[in-house]
């Protein structure tokens, strides 16, 4: 496992008059936090442009300040590739978390093991009030708050406007800049004409089903048609009506050339490569990925997925028992520290802020917060707070791609395909992971 590893440690206080005799000793306490290696876009500070600087100053904050033990924090950074070794495999040895900072995506499957614990003491009403109510939504589960929201990126679409322009699809295009809706019958419109204008060597829209990358964007594909995917008790249901017909729109793509050839066999990078050179015209993006882009309000246009669906990444923090009381409450000291040194919580603005104050505050310097706000209406709950989506082999991610693989390649029906999926999906959430394994 790849990690880089900062320690920051509150020395005993020696001096003078504050341990003199008789005086009690501070006990001492060891954290061990552990990010995602991920960049982070900061507006407040500039020296911030990783996960890892955010916390390695967060941390260094926190034991500067801290009275009730001397703390020493070593942050460890780790790959995504890497995450069940870090998180689960790491568990009851000395290596063991006992503070995530990362994305939502994974952090159910550690609610549902046990051993994080819940978080609503330090959550103040002043917490509480600044983030939406939706957001502590995806924080909970069985009435108990387990994840604290910090910031999150909301997922659309991007496209090239020379390419549109070139292929005369000036009329999608519009005059301000927006997030965009556009019919199914426009999508096909659009794909249709891309396929058949763009030169050689270029394509239509990103497709890739070699691994398990895809999962996020071929759910919100198949959404298009108004599946919701999960049943009313929170099952996969990819056999519906309306799943289905997803399923047949994106196999019929490969038959109308919308996708680069052969998309069962490419992957995420392959994809982005292209649309950076110019030779794709629908592609993924974030308010993360702005630094990825030159002249990102004139040359390129934004739009959701097909049946106007956006998905939102929430990212924020855990906090583990590792059968030491005292270091469970020094790490919840240290999460509640963060909503409440107005330093560490403006960090979050770059991103999109989950708290209202910091949000308002700099409103003016982060790259569309107005109309990603006023996309929420958009945003789709697409993990349904599902555990074991990812990490493990037989997780939500690993199961669901194979499949997808085998529609791209024709190799099976979207109703085949369907029943597949609800097979394996249903099977992944329900299996019962541990910790100890």
């Amino acid at each position: 496992m790849k990690r880089k590893v900062g320690t920051y440690l509150m020395a005993f206080a020696v001096a003078a008059g504050l341990c003199g005799c008789g005086a009690k000793a501070k006990p001492e306490v060891s954290l061990i936090v552990k990010v995602p290696t991920m960049g982070m876009n900061c507006v407040s500070n500039s020296n911030i442009v990783s996960c890892q600087d955010f916390m390695d100053y967060a941390a260094e904050k926190f034991v500067a300040v801290y009275e009730a033990a001397d703390v020493s924090m070593r942050i460890e950074v780790f790959d995504y590739v890497d995450e069940n070794e870090a998180i689960l495999g790491a568990y009851g040895t000395e290596d063991a978390v006992d503070i995530l900072y990362e994305g939502y995506f994974n952090m159910a499957a550690y609610i549902s093991e046990g051993h994080v614990v819940p978080l609503d003491d330090i959550i103040t009403d002043e917490i509480r009030g600044d983030i939406s109510e939706s957001a502590w939504a995806q924080s909970m589960k069985n009435g108990k708050t387990y994840m604290m929201p910090y910031l999150s990126m909301q997922n659309i679409l991007i496209y090239n406007r020379r390419l549109f322009m070139e292929c005369g699809l000036e009329r999608f295009l519009p005059d301000e800049l927006e997030i965009q809706n556009w019919t199914i019958e426009e999508w096909e419109i659009i794909l249709d004409t891309l396929a058949e204008k763009l030169p050689d060597g270029s394509y239509p829209m990103m497709m890739y089903g070699v691994n398990n990358q895809g999962d996020t964007h071929i759910m919100s594909l198949i959404r298009a048609f108004g599946s919701g995917i999960f049943d009313e008790d929170g099952n996969f249901d990819f056999e519906s009506e309306e799943a289905v017909r997803g399923l047949e729109w994106i196999q019929g793509g490969v038959r109308r050339g919308w996708y680069p050839p052969h998309p069962e066999n490419i992957e995420l990078a392959d994809n982005q490569q292209l649309f950076e050179n110019g030779l794709l015209g629908i592609y993924l993006f974030n308010n993360a990925n702005f630094m990825l882009y030159d002249d990102i309000e004139t040359d390129y246009g934004y739009v959701n997925f097909p049946g106007n669906i956006a998905t939102s990444f929430i990212t924020g923090f855990e906090v583990f028992d590792n059968g030491d009381p005292l270091k469970v409450q020094v790490s919840k000291d240290f999460v509640k520290f963060i909503y409440e040194d107005k330093e560490l919580l403006e960090l979050s603005a770059g991103s999109i802020p989950e708290s209202r104050a910091v949000a308002a505050k700099y409103a003016g310097q982060i790259m569309m917060l107005a109309e990603f706000s006023a996309n929420e209406v958009n945003v789709v709950d697409f993990m349904n707070n599902s555990p074991n989506w990812q990490g493990s082999e037989n997780s939500v991610r690993n199961v669901f791609w194979p499949n997808i693989h085998k529609l791209l390649m024709g190799k099976t029906t979207p109703k085949e395909c369907a029943a597949d999926l609800n097979r394996d999906c249903n099977a992944a959430i329900h299996v019962k992971t541990s910790f100890h394994e």
